[in-house]
């Protein structure tokens, strides 16, 4: 099993990245997928999830209505379009898979994401 993120990267305050993560080993048509980040001395924290049809979404109210999450089954990818981006959105950005929600087996190595203010 690996989630491969990609698409971190060094930003200016109001600017935009797309986040990739690759699933294999696993059948992720299966399985809810996640984005979690995580800042220095600070907890990893839950930003957004989309469901095994991709009907159905959430996020955290930080993020509302600057990121979405989207996912490609043909092509095993979960996405994270982050746009207006902000300084307080530095973090490493983790992706992760789970049977259902909130109980997330997979996870992925993490992507820096750094914006500058």
């Amino acid at each position: 099993v690996q989630l491969q993120a990609s698409g971190g990267g060094l930003v200016q305050a109001g600017g935009s990245l797309r986040l990739s993560c690759a699933a294999s080993g696993f059948p992720m048509e299966d399985y809810f997928m996640g984005w979690f980040r995580q800042t220095p001395g600070k907890q990893r924290e839950f930003v957004s999830q989309i469901s095994r049809s991709g009907t159905e979404t959430y996020y955290i109210d930080a993020v509302k209505g600057r990121f979405t999450i989207s996912r490609e089954d043909s092509k095993n990818t979960v996405y994270l379009q982050m746009n207006v981006l902000k300084p307080e959105d530095t973090a490493v950005y983790y992706c992760a898979a789970g049977a259902s929600i909130g109980d997330y087996t997979y996870w992925g190595q993490g992507t820096l994401v750094t914006v500058s203010s």
